[in-house]
């Protein structure tokens, strides 16, 4: 598969890169610093900023999904969708947030008591970037959130998938390792199983 990858040098973004590309799929990393990123078979990195008008537009074209691995609170929804549709890429793939997933009061853990303010920035931007996706009728995405927690650690494969309600394992914890992120990120990506709709993955 073809994918154009904006954010690609992240924590969470550099890691579904080294899963797209051990699966043998071909990447175009869009960041800002394309020497932050060190030459592989299957990767080409180019220089672009989505807040920069019509910098990464041209470097979605002729792709087959596009993924978004960035900030919320740096980039609003339309400055992604908006030249995913230009480039008249048809797959949109976002690496979500969960703010916006419900806990087990029925409340968005954004929403809820003892959320930390620092975080709440960054958490309600991911939710209104949700919230635009679903009123998109023009444009096949899905939007992945992982769980409260999630680091670097192991590459497991072993991982749960759920949809708008935050997991928990059996630890009374809710995580999950950027890697087992990334292989669930790309197992989206290949069985387009959850088009137009919001998937989350936990322990």
């Amino acid at each position: 598969m073809k994918i154009a990858h904006l954010g690609a040098s992240g924590n969470v973004g550099s890691k579904i890169l080294d899963e797209a590309l051990r699966r043998g799929h071909t990447v175009t990393a869009i960041v800002r610093n394309p020497a932050r990123l060190a030459a592989r078979e299957g990767l080409t990195a180019v220089a672009g900023d989505a807040n920069v008008p019509g910098s990464i537009a041209p470097h979605f074209a002729g792709h087959d999904v596009v993924i978004s691995s960035v900030h919320f609170a740096d980039v609003s929804p339309d400055k992604v969708i908006g030249p995913t549709q230009q480039a008249k890429v048809p797959r949109l793939m976002i690496v979500g947030g969960a703010g916006s997933l419900r806990g087990p009061d029925g409340v968005d853990i954004v929403d809820s008591a003892g959320f930390p303010d620092a975080y709440k920035p960054e958490a309600l931007a991911a939710r209104a970037f949700l919230n635009v996706l679903k009123g998109t009728t023009d444009l096949d995405w899905t939007y992945v959130s992982p769980s409260a927690m999630i680091a670097a650690g192991e590459r497991t494969g072993k991982f749960r998938v759920g949809q708008d309600d935050l997991l928990i394992g059996e630890d009374g914890q809710s995580r999950i390792s950027e890697e087992d992120f990334a292989i669930a990120f790309i197992d989206e990506l290949e069985s387009h199983a959850h088009p137009s709709q919001r998937i989350t993955v936990g322990y």
